[in-house]
């Protein structure tokens, strides 16, 4: 489905899951992910959920712009459509990586819209060595296009466990990533969004719906050190450091996530937010 947004560009999103369901979860995906990212939990919280997938401007399906989105004009885009569409009951916002970047943006600008959110791998700031990663992707995206990418992207988004002992193989990983990558010139308009944040901690104290922080013990790119500071922020904030798992929590831990998602949706909300 297709939502225009207030500048004329369109967002590409998609509803899957239960029509009727009294809560709604909204996912956000990493970096160079598009919604295709989330399909090895669609079906089974379709069941109890209705679930939104959403191509942020530069990814997927969804147009392009002539300058970059920062995470705030991400999150801006992302009201826009969730006013429009005017989901029932409860919403849970899901944001993995460079989605929990936007999502952390819009618990704390569109309070009125999220009832809980969930914020998988992400980062509320950036080190030296976070920035060094970001900046040897970059150079190899520019120097051998998406493929390079994610030939030095792969050792820091999947756990060492993963390499050993892999759900699916790297080899057809790579082949169905490079199958459906981005233009490089997409690329780089995400990339400058991440480059450009500073530290979010802050501005995280504001949130006041609860928050769910879930971060891979094998973690290279976003550490659990980063989880630890933004559950220390966060006033009702959980935090789930899983042992064997790296970045991509929606590739390499799918039946613990979708466990998480669903006990932590069950929980009863604070009476002012019910």
């Amino acid at each position: 489905m297709r939502h225009r947004l207030p500048d004329g560009l369109e967002l590409h999103y998609e509803l899957h899951g239960n029509a009727d369901a009294s809560q709604a979860m909204v996912f956000l995906n990493g970096l160079s992910q598009s919604t295709a990212a989330w399909a090895g939990l669609v079906h089974n919280l379709g069941k109890k959920y209705r679930l939104v997938l959403v191509d942020l401007v530069f990814q997927g399906q969804s147009d392009e712009a002539p300058e970059h989105r920062s995470f705030e004009g991400h999150a801006a885009d992302l009201a826009d459509l969730l006013k429009a569409i005017e989901l029932p009951g409860e919403t849970i916002l899901v944001g993995i990586s460079y989605g929990g970047a936007v999502a952390q943006r819009f618990l704390v600008h569109y309070p009125e819209l999220v009832q809980r959110g969930v914020l998988l791998s992400t980062f509320p700031y950036k080190d030296a060595y976070f920035d060094a990663i970001g900046a040897s992707w970059k150079q190899a995206l520019l120097t051998g296009g998406y493929s390079l990418m994610l030939d030095v992207m792969l050792p820091f988004v999947l756990g060492r466990s993963y390499f050993l002992n892999p759900v699916i193989t790297i080899e057809n990983l790579k082949n169905s990533k490079t199958s459906q990558s981005p233009t490089p010139e997409r690329l780089l308009k995400l990339v400058r969004a991440t480059e450009e944040s500073g530290n979010y901690l802050e501005e995280l104290k504001k949130v006041q719906v609860p928050v769910l922080v879930v971060h891979g013990q094998e973690d290279m790119l976003c550490t659990p050190e980063m989880g630890q500071a933004m559950y220390q922020s966060l006033p009702h904030g959980e935090l789930e450091i899983l042992p064997n798992v790296g970045h991509t929590l929606n590739l390499e831990c799918i039946p613990d996530l979708i466990q998480l998602l669903d006990t932590f949706a069950a929980k009863a909300l604070p009476v002012d937010h019910r």
